[in-house]
């Protein structure tokens, strides 16, 4: 009976109010901020923000922003402790790119130690919801996300965050450029005569 209460207190699914401020980029779970640093990626140099998941917080996971998932990938590996650094590389993980409003977003579900089980319920050319359920990570665990360093960040680290609720950073809302028209002279002759 206590087993089946724990179970169901460590699998709890609470409802979130998720932002619609533009730009936005939300936590894609509940936990404790531990790094905030810059990190290169097939040679372009992005920004992280790595959370760690403790056994007593929330494990559902959510998309950071809305958009099209162009990539999943899962990556074997070890089951290091999800606080040390060369988890984000080393450690079992799915790595999940999403791109929208002109942006691409990475985010990661990191095994750990305990965590053995990673969850994703979307696949590659599906479309998300920003802050949408996507997956979990079962017992302990680490979320990190990645995205362009124009951002302005929203937290510090030891802050503690909650999934598709606590704004993490507001990335410039970039302008759908016009496209350009190119006037033939046809056009230009007839303006012409109109305009006598």
């Amino acid at each position: 009976m206590l087993l089946a209460a724990f179970f169901l207190w460590f699998f709890r699914d609470p409802e979130r109010f998720i932002t619609t401020l533009p730009g936005a980029v939300v936590s894609p779970g509940d936990g404790k901020i531990t790094d905030i640093s810059p990190v290169t990626v097939k040679e372009k140099t992005l920004q992280r923000i790595s959370i760690f998941l403790s056994v007593f917080d929330v494990h559902v996971n959510r998309s950071p922003i809305a958009g099209v998932i162009r990539d999943v990938h899962y990556q074997k590996g070890k089951f290091l402790n999800a606080m040390g650094a060369n988890s984000a590389e080393e450690n079992e993980q799915n790595i999940v790119t999403v791109e929208g409003d002109g942006r691409t977003v990475i985010f990661k579900q990191i095994a750990g130690l305990i965590a053995r089980r990673i969850v994703f319920n979307f696949k590659e050319g599906d479309q998300v919801a920003r802050g949408q359920r996507v997956g979990l990570i079962k017992f302990g665990s680490r979320v990190d996300v990645l995205f362009d360093r124009d951002a302005v960040i929203h937290v510090k680290l030891g802050e503690r965050v909650k999934g598709g609720q606590s704004v993490l950073a507001l990335l410039p809302i970039q302008e759908p450029v016009a496209p350009l028209v190119h006037e033939s002279s046809n056009s230009r002759e007839k303006i012409e005569r109109e305009a006598h």
